[in-house]
């Protein structure tokens, strides 16, 4: 493997000159040639002139560093008008930048704007053509993927109209069929894959996956859940600088506890770096028959990321049987509680309680709140009061892997709250499940037959174990 990076981005940035009216735009070109010009004579009598300017400077990047490593997916978050788009096409050489410079190394594949590449007037056939050359392969080669390229768009007779009569989903099946041709060292997409249908975006989901084996991945989105599934890297861009870089995980949740506070009018979010995790209280192994999966639970970490307005506290979360005792062990399909203890800060009225059970990604998987239950009774929290809230429920039989609880306390509806405390991992724990389905997490099935037949008749029933997977 190389030692060089895929992607080296060194103090880049991209400087647009803003003009208010439009003859500020012809000042700006005529009247500094003009000075220029003049700059002779006016220094033979002792003067000098300035150049005048008739514009503002909008820096959309300013400074931005970062490397993306071979095989490594890494996504770009941020709000509107952070850079994103305008970092990807540096990237890309679709734009020049003011300073700073951006080596890839190795073929790039781009999915930026839809369409992008495409000539509206050409059919789609022969933007097969042009848009693959551009990517860098030859007539033969094109000729050879063709057949392929056509399946994989699957839009039918309309690969002979122009692309001008292509609905935006029709446009982004062809240019996802080009790219996943082209046998790219890189690949860069920008937000294309919000539009399509959902076979055809699970159809290029699958192939992203597939890619990501074997090439690097620059990914922009507004999608975290997307972000966080699919990166393991991330970048947040805000106001054309780099606000931080490192983990998808831990910078997703940077953005959406800022994304938040900002939202809400608070005025920052309190956010703490996750602390060292503590040693398990609880640890099981299981070799039973009866595919029991053991699980490990990690202490209550109070200094995990967190924000919120500081209203109220978390003060425990506890993962247990409905009655208290420790979990060690389950089959899944049993009744678990998380336990949630809460202390206000100040008086609450209309407080929401609720957890999420999320994987190692940071994807929610389960989770609830108290808004519906407790909606029809008018509760207030007093200040210094404390509370313990409990949801009782059956845990499904989860795959091998890390989990943890976020916990959070809110005050007034689902639409319009107040966020208190929202405390990411706030506990973790660990499921070592004897099942291979290949989904996050099965349910029990009641029975499982399998009967073989031969000539119409059967010759064969067998009755599993009601487990799942």
């Amino acid at each position: 493997m190389s030692c060089e990076p895929r992607i080296a981005i060194e103090r880049l940035s991209k400087c647009y000159n803003v003009f208010d009216t439009p003859p500020d735009r012809l000042k700006q070109f005529i009247v500094p040639r003009v000075q220029h010009l003049l700059a002779p004579v006016a220094r033979a009598f002792g003067k000098s002139i300035a150049p005048s300017r008739y514009y503002r400077e909008f820096w959309a990047l300013r400074d931005v560093s970062f490397t993306v490593w071979s095989g490594e997916t890494v996504g770009v978050i941020g709000r509107n008008g952070a850079g994103k788009s305008t970092l990807l096409q540096l990237v890309c050489g679709t734009l020049a930048p003011s300073s700073g410079s951006a080596v890839v190394r190795g073929r790039v594949a781009a999915l930026l704007e839809l369409g992008s590449g495409f000539n509206p007037e050409f059919t789609g056939r022969e933007n097969v053509y042009l848009n693959a050359s551009v990517l860098g392969l030859t007539t033969p080669e094109i000729e050879t993927k063709l057949p392929s390229i056509i399946d994989y768009a699957d839009i039918g007779d309309f690969l002979d109209q122009p692309v001008k009569t292509y609905s935006s989903g029709m446009t982004m099946r062809l240019a996802f069929a080009v790219i996943a041709h082209v046998d790219a060292d890189v690949l860069i997409v920008d937000e294309a894959l919000s539009v399509g249908d959902a076979y055809f975006q699970q159809k290029c989901i699958r192939w992203l996956r597939g890619f990501r084996e074997r090439g690097t991945v620059l990914f922009c989105g507004h999608d975290i859940g997307a972000v966080l599934n699919f990166c393991n890297k991330a970048v947040w861009l805000d106001g054309g600088t780099v606000k931080a870089a490192g983990d998808a995980k831990d910078v997703c949740e940077a953005y959406m506890a800022t994304v938040y506070a900002q939202s809400t009018g608070l005025d920052s979010a309190t956010t703490v770096r996750p602390a060292h995790r503590t040693s398990p209280n609880v640890t099981a192994r299981s070799n039973t028959p009866n595919l029991a999966q053991s699980l490990a639970i990690f202490e209550f970490n109070e200094n995990s990321a967190s924000f919120g307005s500081g209203g109220a506290s978390i003060l425990d979360v506890r993962l247990a049987h409905p009655d208290g005792r420790e979990l060690t062990m389950i089959e899944g399909g049993e009744e678990v509680c998380v336990s949630i203890k809460i202390r206000a800060e100040v008086d609450i009225g209309s407080p929401i309680v609720g957890f999420h059970i999320k994987d190692r990604l940071g994807q929610p998987l389960l989770g609830d709140n108290t808004y519906l239950a407790c909606r029809q009774q008018k509760l207030e929290i007093r200040e210094g009061q404390t509370i313990d809230v409990a949801f009782v429920f059956e845990l499904p039989c989860l795959q091998s892997g890390e989990y943890a609880i976020t916990a959070a306390i809110a005050s007034g509806t689902l639409d319009n709250h107040v966020q208190h405390h929202w405390l990411h991992d706030a506990l973790i724990f660990t499921v070592n499940s004897p099942y291979r389905n290949g989904v996050m997490f099965a349910v029990p099935m009641r029975s499982i037959t399998m009967t073989a037949f031969e000539s119409g008749a059967s010759i064969l029933a067998v009755d599993g174990e009601a487990a799942p997977g």
